[in-house]
């Protein structure tokens, strides 16, 4: 499940944008790839033509997409790979690699039907035995992040260029769920070693690495054999890790970028240098993460007393420069699976706050905890400082290898934040279900939630009932005691003029039909 300390930054690498950097220096003074000799093109080129200058707060960690794909850096993975589906400027599912699909009567077998004669940057064929593979290998590499996003498919049959997918129970979600966040798909080939296509990634995407320079940059030239190439009219790419967030502006004005990531902190020097901030809508929200099977948090009224003391407004005041809104929810407002009866429920309270605590038998300063947090983040302090105001004490501890004990589920108190999924089935269950990656209380789950997911999946996404239904889930849900939802806020982009305008597909970067002008 892709997520974030704050709304920049992919649970792949949760270090602020300056030490990143520092590492980074470090490791290209011993590391350099060669161009990729499978992609051809000389690195050199892209000074040429339409290039793409992208200074990126989220390069890849890792270029497999089982290891990477469902991070935020899934929109960079997406210039190499290409999906079975990807996401329109509604959210809906429209083809990719696959052309059409469609169910069948009882809703628990997909076919996927690809198009023809297409083929990895390899040379190997695009077809259902590369899909079969692509799943399979998601479901069971070692490394996946991906297992838990398939539970639905039980087994895969290839047929040319038709992929039979067999379903453990009714599911219409699947086309929402195998876009680029969940299947991008590798070579079969090439991922028959993934330590090697970890650092030179095949693929059947819009662009061709032809040189990497792990963790630092990568360069890339157009395929000429993916399946729209008449739609991609940005001839090369160079990626970089982007510096620290003070100097990508003045990179932009200078011209050694042309296209940047950046926080809501920096838009405002982005528009007065004269660069296009692009506002992309996303699924993002931040929340607080408590373990109910740990002291303080298996006392309901401990629970309820920290969600009446956050006061959301604040975050969005402090954090987001006017770009965010507050939310309870794992969705921002007006997204089909928000559920507007919620929109209230705990309200800022700090005198109801105070009385539970005092009904559970704690005095002020009775309750001391340690917030535990992979790097500095301004949303701790904040935390901090409001429960202080009802007499809870949290100590913010930061630990850089926190990913390990927060999925493993051995933290009390954290915080977390979601890019979602395109599927708000999978976005609920990460969070609520008794085996969710985002539940740190697993494997505890709210009552009903299980049969409300389950409706869900048995909805098709055209039903007039479809929304109802999703938020109904939603609903039960957010009656977890294991997360507090916070604020949300939309992905900021800057870039130079010559840039055209962006599809705006929610929390996707869609290169189909954006032209850079003025060049050679």
């Amino acid at each position: 499940m892709s997520g974030r300390l704050t709304s920049h930054r992919s649970r792949l690498d949760l270090r602020p944008a300056r030490l990143r950097a520092a590492a980074l220096g470090t490791a290209l003074a011993t590391v350099l790839v060669p161009a990729l000799s499978a992609c051809g093109g000389d690195p050199a080129s892209a000074t040429g033509s339409a290039t793409l200058k992208w200074a990126s707060s989220y390069f890849p960690t890792h270029w497999d997409p089982v290891v990477g794909g469902s991070g935020a850096q899934f929109r960079e993975l997406a210039l190499v790979y290409a999906s079975l589906t990807r996401t329109d400027e509604n959210g809906k599912a429209v083809p990719d690699l696959a052309k059409s699909w469609e169910y069948n009567a009882k809703g628990d077998q997909i076919t996927f039907h690809l198009h023809p004669d297409l083929k990895f940057s390899d040379g190997e064929p695009v077809n259902a035995a590369a899909v079969k593979a692509a799943i399979e290998r998601a479901q069971q590499q070692k490394n996946s992040a991906l297992f838990g996003d398939l539970k639905s498919i039980s087994s895969v049959d290839a047929n040319g260029l038709d992929a039979v997918i067999h379903l453990t129970q009714v599911d219409y979600q699947i086309p929402q769920l195998l876009g680029e966040r969940v299947l991008q798909i590798a070579s079969p080939k090439a991922a028959a070693s993934p330590d090697t296509l970890d650092q030179a990634p095949v693929g059947a995407g819009p662009f061709i690495v032809t040189q990497l320079v792990p963790g630092t940059k990568a360069v890339l030239r157009k395929n000429p054999d993916y399946w729209d190439a008449k739609n991609i009219h940005i001839d090369n790419v160079e990626l970089t890790s982007a510096p620290d967030a003070l100097t990508v502006v003045s990179g932009l004005q200078t011209g050694v970028y042309n296209f940047a990531d950046i926080a809501p902190s920096q838009a405002e020097a982005a528009r007065k240098a004269g660069l296009d901030v692009f506002v992309q809508p996303g699924f993002n929200a931040s929340n607080i993460s408590l373990n109910i099977n740990k002291a303080p948090f298996n006392n309901d009224k401990v629970v309820d007393a920290v969600r009446y003391a956050i006061d959301r407004q604040e975050f969005v005041d402090k954090l987001t420069f006017g770009y965010g809104s507050v939310t309870n929810q794992p969705f921002p407002k007006g997204y089909v699976a928000y559920d507007p009866q919620s929109a209230n429920d705990y309200a800022y309270d700090p005198a109801k706050s105070k009385q539970l605590l005092a009904e559970a038998g704690y005095k002020p300063g009775d309750i001391k905890l340690n917030l535990v947090i992979p790097a500095e983040d301004p949303q701790a302090e904040i935390v901090q400082a409001q429960l202080a105001k009802v007499g809870i004490t949290a100590d913010i501890k930061i630990d850089k290898n926190w990913a390990t004990p927060f999925f493993a589920k051995d933290l009390t108190f954290s915080l977390y934040g979601t890019t979602g999924r395109d599927s708000a089935a999978q976005t609920l269950t990460a969070h609520f279900g008794p085996n969710g990656p985002l539940n740190l209380s697993s494997p505890y789950e709210p009552a009903g939630f299980e049969e409300a997911i389950a409706k869900v999946r048995q909805t098709p996404l055209d039903s007039s009932d479809y929304a109802t239904v999703l938020q109904a889930a939603t609903r039960v849900g957010l009656q977890s005691k294991a997360l507090i939802f916070t604020y949300s806020s939309p992905n900021l982009i800057a870039k130079s003029k010559s840039i055209s305008a962006l599809p705006k597909n929610p929390a996707h970067i869609d290169w189909t039909g954006v032209t850079i002008s003025g060049s050679n």
